[in-house]
């Protein structure tokens, strides 16, 4: 027997050896179908009420927990998320959705054609309630 062949054929032919390669192919595919879903689902995560946000040049907060939002669109409604909600009811809502933590973040986005007075009486609400972290939302101005 000849040393240093693998297997035990007659010719020196013996089994073959395992490809140590690795086909790519199916693992570009499947990433670029999650990238393909990622973004498409992406924009739809953001909050569902469409108001139109004041310029400013602050830079942002670093955030590490989802902060709820509330929203004043331009007729005057108040939104808590996605939801309609009175202003009455607004504390109470606030409280099961942060599940009684009152250092929660809070931001609240007012469409720029409101009157101010109706956002600082938003804010002073939840403040009243105890709530500590209530900020102003704004967009970044367009370059």
């Amino acid at each position: 027997m000849a040393g240093g062949l693998i297997g035990s054929g007659r010719n020196g032919r013996g089994r073959y050896r395992a490809m140590s390669e690795i086909n790519v192919t199916p693992l570009v595919d499947v990433m670029l179908v999650l990238l393909i879903v990622f973004m498409v689902t992406a924009p739809m995560l953001t909050s569902g009420v469409n108001v139109d946000l004041p310029k400013t040049t602050a830079q942002q907060l670093n955030v590490d927990a989802k902060p709820l939002t509330v929203t004043i669109t331009a007729d005057g409604h108040t939104h808590l998320g996605d939801d309609d909600v009175e202003l009455g009811d607004l504390v109470a809502r606030l409280t099961a959705a942060s599940d009684s933590d009152l250092t929660r973040r809070i931001l609240v986005r007012g469409d720029k054609g409101i009157a101010y007075g109706q956002v600082l009486q938003v804010m002073g609400t939840i403040q009243q309630a105890g709530f500590t972290k209530v900020a102003l939302l704004a967009e970044p101005p367009s370059k």
